[in-house]
Formats: C-alpha cells, sequence, structure tokens
C-alpha cells in the first residue's frame, strides 16, 4: 500500500477512483505523564510520554485507514491529512484520511 500526502504520484496513473478513507482514535493522557509534563514545564525539554502517544494514535489511526483502504481494493492513499480534536477532558482524537486509489 503505498501512501502519500501529495495528490500525484509522477510517473504512476491513478485507474481507479475508490473514494475517501479514515482512521481515527481517541487516547485520554495518562495522569503520570501529566505530572510528567508539569515538571517538564518548568525546566523544559521534550515531553516523552506525550511525543510517544501521539507516535502510537498516528500509527494507529494510520493503520485503520490503511486496512479500510485494503478492504475496498486500493493500492494506494492519496493526499493524506492529519487532524486532531479534543473530545473531553483530558482526551484527544487524531484523525487520518486520504483518497483510496488503484494505481496502474
Amino acid at each position: 500500500m503505498l501512501l502519500s500526502n501529495i495528490e500525484i504520484i509522477p510517473g504512476r496513473r491513478v485507474v481507479k477512483h475508490l473514494g475517501l478513507v479514515q482512521g481515527s482514535t481517541v487516547r485520554a493522557k495518562h495522569v503520570g505523564r501529566d505530572l510528567m509534563a508539569s515538571i517538564k514545564n518548568v525546566f523544559g525539554g521534550e515531553l516523552k510520554g506525550y511525543t510517544e502517544l501521539l507516535e502510537d494514535s498516528r500509527s494507529e489511526a494510520i493503520e485503520r485507514m490503511t486496512q479500510q483502504a485494503q478492504a475496498i481494493g486500493a493500492n494506494a492513499i492519496l493526499n493524506i491529512r492529519f487532524s486532531t480534536s479534543s473530545v473531553a477532558q483530558g482526551a484527544a482524537e487524531l484523525f487520518v484520511y486520504g483518497t483510496a486509489v488503484v494505481l496502474e
């Protein structure tokens, strides 16, 4: 499965457009991570707990989108975009979407 955030792939032709595919996940912050983040806010530095949380969320959302594309026969997803939103106190959604296509 080819994944790309550009609309066309140089040297390849879209032979079938299969429509929008998407994946999302909602994750809550861990109390321990919040405590460490508060300390880091004082002294500075990377919030590794949040970095790992976002990496895991992106991977899971992409996997769900890819599974949806495979189920409808796509071999590529183009024009991929990410979005985040807060859905509750301490919880956020990571949403990814793109266009499922068949490339020759």
